[in-house]
């Protein structure tokens, strides 16, 4: 058994001091990261309008729950998008509100895409149609679409700047 330690020791040590090599006193550097990344409470500013946009990254869970029919974050029902713009307090503002169709439908139909996070799926808005729905808006097309009030839809909110 003591045989057995001192080999393994002599192993160690052996193993440990080859290991070392050459080794450097310097760090590496650090990676520089893109200026566009992820920034908590980023907006949108549509100055032609004077209108601020919620500008934040869209979640997977926000996702699977417009995928499910389900209300999470900035996904969900008609109820669920309203109560969500009124209760909002973002980039230091809490009059936030659901846009109306001709707003959404003014804010995609500008040249290019305005917004640093988005979804190609439909977004509510607050304006009504006929048979107790409301207009979503696509914004691949920016058209509006009527759409049943327990339907999930995205939700992006917005504020008069």
């Amino acid at each position: 058994m003591k045989k057995m330690s001192a080999l393994l020791g002599v192993f160690l040590t052996t193993s440990l001091l080859m290991a070392g090599g050459n080794v450097s006193t310097k760090l590496s550097t650090v990676a520089k990261i893109p200026a566009k990344t992820y920034q908590e409470n980023q907006t949108y500013i549509e100055k032609d309008v004077q209108l601020m946009w919620q500008d934040k990254a869209y979640t997977e869970s926000e996702y699977g729950a417009y995928k499910r029919q389900r209300s999470i974050g900035k996904a969900g029902s008609y109820r669920h998008a309203v109560k969500y713009c009124q209760r909002l307090n973002y980039a230091g503002f809490s009059d936030w509100r659901l846009p109306t169709s001709d707003e959404l439908t003014h804010v995609h139909s500008k040249k290019g895409q305005v917004f640093s996070y988005f979804r190609d799926n439909d977004f509510w808005s607050s304006t009504p149609t006929v048979e107790n729905k409301y207009y979503v808006v696509f914004p691949a097309d920016a058209i509006r679409y009527a759409r049943s009030k327990q339907q999930s839809n995205f939700i992006r909110c917005v504020r008069a700047r």
